[in-house]
């Protein structure tokens, strides 16, 4: 099964001045070095200038020396905003994000920092979880000219994918492998990672496994982990009942207060899948709290491991996925349709793995 447990780890492949009078700046109010003061100084015209700084091949070794030297003598600090209308294309990747407050995404940025490197950069908008909010910032970056998307949905509104298409940037979508996306996409099968760790924990013997995700409105990654979880109980012949299946608000507290209330309202329950944001490390603190022994009272599986499960008491069962890899391959997907004639659509499944630990 791709992306399963068993093949995880083999499955990790493949940003003039105004006229004087009423309103204008005072005589002695200081000013941003221009591209004349450059000019001047380095002994160029401003359209030497202008050309080193777009592209410092074509100028003589000897005279971008002196430019550069001018710039840093200066101060000058180039406008790359004006520079890209110009080219109807800047150096600016846009990516939009559910959340800024969420940590599992820190690796993701990284790695689309560190393959950007210094020649591009990236600008970073927060969707708030909301399809209305990931169009508003997509709109945004477009009216920017980015020469490049990295969005973390793969669910957008009709208006989005259609500002999208028209603008003709490429566009890498990486928080779930889908069969048609906008035009990239980069990243792992929520629903065969969900289908994998109840699978898991069918096999560990256990009986009554309880669902915990964040709210599915807007969110096609925690619907498609629930049809994952879902799906696995019934191939192994498990009844799906509705009343032991919870929506939770993100946040450490959200996931114990939900963890809590399902463990209390059904007292046959051996086990809970949360899935999504820190909602299982907020159930492994909450247990605690309540004098729950794990996994002898209750079993516990998360998703998103990062340092924190690794580190818990006990540690915590969870599902790995390649986040610094995903960030990393989306942006040199955009650096290769940027950079040359590349045209193809590409799926990248990154995979995951399940880290069995003390909690299941």
């Amino acid at each position: 099964m791709p992306g399963s447990a068993q093949n995880g780890g083999d499955n990790w492949r493949r940003k003039g001045a105004g006229s004087k009078g009423a309103g204008s700046a005072p005589r002695n109010q200081p000013r941003g070095a221009r591209m004349s003061d450059v000019a001047k100084i380095a002994g160029v015209s401003a359209m030497t200038v202008s050309r080193a700084l777009r592209d410092p091949k074509i100028v003589n070794l000897e005279t971008l020396k002196r430019i550069q030297s001018a710039i840093e003598k200066v101060g000058y600090l180039p406008n790359r905003i004006a520079t890209s209308l110009s080219l109807r294309r800047s150096n600016v990747v846009g990516q939009i994000l559910p959340s800024l407050r969420d940590s599992l995404f820190v690796d993701t940025i990284q790695g689309v920092a560190d393959t950007l490197g210094n020649s591009y950069n990236l600008l970073i908008a927060d969707s708030g979880y909301s399809l209305e909010g990931e169009e508003a910032a997509i709109e945004a970056f477009l009216s920017q000219k980015v020469c490049g998307l990295l969005l973390h949905n793969t669910d957008h509104t009709p208006r989005a994918r259609r500002m999208i298409k028209e603008a003709g940037v490429p566009c890498v979508e990486t928080g779930n492998l889908i069969k048609q996306p906008i035009d990239m996409a980069v990243g792992f099968s929520n629903y065969e990672a969900a289908f994998a760790m109840t699978e898991y924990l069918i096999g560990k013997g256990y009986r009554r496994i309880g669902f915990i995700s964040l709210p599915i409105k807007d969110n096609e990654r925690a619907a498609k982990r629930r049809e994952g979880y879902v799906r696995a109980l019934q191939k192994h012949g498990r009844a799906v009942d509705k009343s032991i299946i919870m929506e939770s608000q993100p946040g450490l507290r959200n996931g114990g207060l939900a963890f809590a209330h399902l463990v209390k309202s059904r007292k046959d329950l051996d086990a809970v899948f949360l899935t999504g944001d820190v909602l299982a490390v907020g159930a492994v603190l909450e247990a605690g709290r309540q004098g729950w022994r794990i996994p002898k009272d209750v079993a516990i599986a998360g998703s998103d491991d990062n340092e924190l499960q690794e580190n818990l008491l006990p540690t915590l069962t969870s599902i790995r996925f390649p986040r610094y890899e995903i960030g990393r391959h989306a942006a040199r997907l955009l650096l290769d349709r940027i950079e040359t004639d590349a045209t193809d659509s590409v799926i990248m499944d990154l995979g995951f793995k399940i880290m069995e630990r003390q909690s299941a």
